[in-house]
């Protein structure tokens, strides 16, 4: 049978690690130039999530999201990964602000976090972006919202001056409220942020298709435009699913469901969650919301007045057995596989008030986030194994994206018409998938730009062209685990996956201090490499061995070094138990000396 390859922490995901300590040391680069406009991407150029650009014309700075990425499987009890501010460090003061594209939490998560760190700079976002981060702020440090010194930006046709900066917005498609594409006008250059985005091509909310073309328009003599667009789609063939296709198919199987309906999807999904709340009310149906942050996000929205609940529609959870099943529709988190969300409990046979049955109706109007792949596939081979019915967009397009795809990067480039092309948000292949599309479309190698995590693109005002700089600024990991912000470095995760992959090794060998040999047999503690009551001759041999190596190393009671002792019995009985399993755990000596 073939062995299975180790997984390795990813050297390149460091590659900027000046420093241990998340935040300490004060970074030293090149000055830059007067009158040059400095783009920074901290995060978003390497990955799905972690978004945060920082802008920056000579003493002003101003920050674009703030945003988390979930772990990887090879960042074991990591809940999440954020952006690194070292860059900033000193800076404060100099931050104009920062501005939120829109509500999701691969541009917010981080907020609570970095905007205490950087002592609560001006926030400006939409009315429901900006409640979303109030909510999560208190989540995670009860008032401190009441720190904030936000603006709400009420109509898209608003205009602030920054400093230096002149910001300006547009209107975009994504998949939640209140999500909105930003414009930076600056001396040097202008920047065009659509954030996340996508082309609806046949809007159910009865507003006219949206179009770019009056962007082109912002071209000014002797300064250059930058589009900085989301690479997401650059490699989506696919024909986008409407939404209008989309919310027909629910609609139908919630019409034709012969038990209750579940409906899997992302507690975002404002809209949609608000019309399946009307076709249940068009059709004396019931509705029961499950999932905290869901119920929240449909809170805020109707504070706002965004959505207005049909009345006597939504009932809470447990009273679903008030009910035929045929007239209740259970709307739920967990489409990704969330450990404490509500379907992967459902499924789990953890839910107080759910078991799924045979005749229920399970619709994922979900897509799958980048690397969820497998957990996502785990989530639909288990319900399957419940329920006779269920869809997916695999099958039945009940899900529309919030990203776009090639088409439409095509025709935001065909109608913006600028003169540079920065791709972000997204993995490298990514970035440079959506370079070529604009090869392909004429561009030049010189007008388009493919950034890494920690790049300084510059643009000087009345000079030609743009400039990368060779270095970089520090933008390795900063990873919360729990409570601790940054205090989990590459040496912590690296023990982690040793320990989840083969286990822990402890040696407790008890020496003489007169004679330095050890005093009757060692103890030995294994957790998750070998089942010690099946492996006796395994640890008789290995006792025998560390009995020797005390020996050697040792002498005759006249060492004095013992952490050199113990670093031979880490070596050298790592090299006997993975001669002897093809396995090394974490090997933990401890010598006591009588």
């Amino acid at each position: 049978m073939q062995q299975k390859p180790k997984r390795s922490f990813n050297p390149h995901r460091q590659k900027n690690n000046t420093q241990q300590n998340y935040g300490e040391a004060k970074i030293e680069l090149t000055p830059a130039k007067p009158n040059t406009l400095r783009i920074i991407p901290l995060g978003g150029m390497e990955e799905v999530g972690r978004n945060m650009t920082v802008f920056e014309y000579n003493s002003d700075i101003v920050i674009l999201d703030m945003g988390l990425q979930f772990p990887e499987e090879d960042m074991p009890g990591i809940d999440y990964v954020i952006p690194n501010t070292e860059y900033l460090a000193g800076k404060e003061k100099n931050i104009k602000a920062v501005i939120f594209s829109h509500g999701h939490l691969d541009h917010i998560g981080a907020a609570p976090i970095l905007l205490k760190k950087l002592n609560y700079p001006e926030v400006l976002g939409r009315p429901l972006t900006m409640e979303m981060i109030k909510h999560r702020m208190e989540d995670f440090d009860k008032g401190s919202s009441k720190k904030l010194k936000t603006t709400y930006i009420k109509a898209l046709d608003e205009k602030y001056t920054l400093g230096n900066f002149a910001l300006s917005f547009f209107q975009i498609d994504h998949a939640i409220m209140d999500a909105v594409g930003v414009i930076l006008e600056t001396p040097a250059a202008t920047v065009i942020h659509p954030g996340d985005w996508t082309i609806e091509k046949d809007p159910t909310t009865g507003r006219d298709i949206i179009h770019y073309t009056h962007l082109a328009n912002l071209k000014k003599p002797g300064i250059p435009t930058i589009l900085m667009m989301e690479a997401l789609g650059a490699v989506n063939t696919k024909t986008p699913v409407t939404e209008k296709e989309m919310m027909g198919n629910i609609n139908k199987l919630i019409g034709g469901a012969p038990g209750r309906t579940i409906v899997a999807t992302f507690s975002s999904q404002i809209e949609r969650i608000k019309q399946i709340m009307e076709f249940a009310a068009a059709n004396n149906k019931k509705v029961a919301l499950d999932g905290f942050s869901m119920k929240m996000n449909i809170e805020l929205a109707t504070k706002l007045g965004y959505i207005k609940v049909p009345k006597d529609v939504v009932i809470s959870i447990d009273r679903l057995k008030d009910y035929p099943d045929n007239k209740v529709i259970v709307i739920c988190t967990g489409a990704q596989g969330e450990e404490m969300a509500a379907l992967p409990r459902i499924i789990a046979g953890n839910h107080k008030y759910i078991t799924i049955k045979k005749d229920d109706t399970i619709i994922f109007s979900s897509s799958v986030i980048p690397g969820n792949e497998r957990t996502v596939q785990r989530v639909k081979d288990n319900i399957y194994r419940l329920s006779d019915n269920v869809y997916h967009n695999d099958i039945m397009n009940v899900h529309a994206s919030g990203h776009t795809n090639i088409d439409g990067i095509k025709q935001m480039l065909s109608e913006v018409k600028p003169d540079y092309l920065i791709p972000v948000y997204g993995n490298h292949f990514m970035l440079k998938e959506a370079a070529r599309i604009a090869y392909g479309m004429g561009w030049t190698k010189d007008k388009v730009i493919v950034p890494d995590n920690g790049s300084i693109i510059t643009f000087e005002k009345g000079v030609a062209g743009s400039q990368v700089l060779k270095e970089k600024v520090p933008v390795n990991y900063v990873f919360v685990d729990g409570l601790g912000v940054g205090d989990v470095g590459e040496i912590v995760l690296r023990d982690r996956q040793m320990l989840a992959q083969d286990g822990m090794f402890m040696i407790v060998a008890v020496v003489d201090r007169q004679t330095g040999q050890v005093k009757g047999s060692p103890d030995i503690v294994s957790r998750g490499f070998v089942y010690l009551r099946e492996s006796k001759d395994l640890l008789t041999q290995t006792r025998k061995k560390v009995i020797e190596i005390v020996s050697k190393s040792g002498g005759q009671g006249k060492t004095e070094n013992w952490s050199y002792v113990k670093d031979e019995i880490r070596n050298k009985i790592g090299d006997f138990l993975f001669a002897k399993t093809e396995r090394r755990p974490m090997i933990l000596p401890v010598v006591i000396e009588v």
